[in-house]
């Protein structure tokens, strides 16, 4: 049994709904096709890396679309015919398309494909609003009553 019950949560949440639809959706996926691997990494307080493997793509193969809250990696198979006969093929070369579901905040920072390996840093900046404030008891600073100098009026 892959499927985790929400309902109990969603009962007793309000606003979570993206949360849990993207457990539930990720459980569903489980089983899915792992190519190509894959490393994700923290880097930092807010510095996240992902890595992967995509030997013998070039970077006119692969395109990268970073969308609110997803990040899209696209992998075109060439059509390039070996010179000899192939007697075994076991790198691949295969097309793929892989999904990072993001935080709010999060961009892409940097892309980089050295030795077969796709190197995405991300970055998460939140902005200053949505930054936790200290909110003082009552709001405001109580109102002082000013006494006017009775010596300076005679």
């Amino acid at each position: 049994m892959n499927r985790f019950d929400t309902t109990p949560y969603r009962r007793s949440t309000v606003g979570f709904d993206r949360l849990f639809d993207l457990m539930e959706r990720q459980a569903r996926n489980a089983g899915g096709d792992n190519y190509p691997p894959f490393n994700i990494e923290r880097r930092g307080d807010d510095e996240y890396r992902i890595t992967l493997a995509v030997a013998g793509f070039r970077p006119e193969d692969l395109d990268i679309t970073a969308q609110q809250n997803l990040l899209v990696i696209q992998g075109r198979k060439r059509d390039e015919q070996p010179e000899g006969d192939m007697l075994h093929v076991g790198i691949a070369n295969r097309g793929f398309e892989r999904r990072f579901d993001l935080a709010d905040y999060v961009r892409v920072e940097n892309a980089d494909l050295r030795d077969g390996m796709l190197v995405i840093d991300l970055l998460r900046e939140v902005p200053e609003a949505m930054k936790p404030k200290k909110i003082s008891i009552g709001g405001q600073k109580p109102l002082e009553i000013v006494k006017g100098d009775d010596s300076e009026a005679a």
